[in-house]
């Protein structure tokens, strides 16, 4: 079981979907959510601010990211969150969630290390199932 996942979409049904989905399958203690990149780089920039070096790991071991969204979407949250600004979470793995399959969005999504695999919506039991084993 996870410490922390961070689940960022626009959508707030999709949003209690994921809290609802990963509580029931036990994939993770606590759910933090975010309604756009903005929003889940200030989530990252007050986790630095307030965590001491002894309670660092309750920072989210991974992200579900959606890529269309207003004020910051998921491509410009993963071209921000890959600076130095944010190296403290570097072995934070991104699973992009998007609701359309785009091959070229599969190709780019493939030049961010820490975008570990890319599934289409809704989240599932089964796709966390998955997960377990690659993470």
């Amino acid at each position: 079981m996870l410490n922390t996942i961070l689940c960022i979409d626009d959508d707030p049904i999709t949003l209690m979907l994921c809290k609802m989905v990963i509580t029931k399958a036990s994939f993770s203690n606590e759910i933090a959510t975010a309604k756009n990149g903005e929003e889940a780089l200030k989530y990252f920039n007050t986790l630095k601010q307030t965590n001491s070096n002894s309670d660092f790991k309750k920072y989210p071991q991974l992200i579900f990211l959606d890529l269309n969204m207003p004020v910051m979407g998921g491509w410009e949250f993963l071209d921000s969150f890959s600076t130095a600004d944010y190296s403290d979470y570097n072995d934070t793995k991104v699973i992009i969630l998007s609701s359309t399959i785009d091959p070229e969005d599969l190709e780019k999504s493939k030049k961010y290390p820490m975008v570990i695999d890319f599934l289409s919506k809704p989240i599932s039991k089964e796709m966390l199932e998955y997960l377990k084993d690659k993470i």
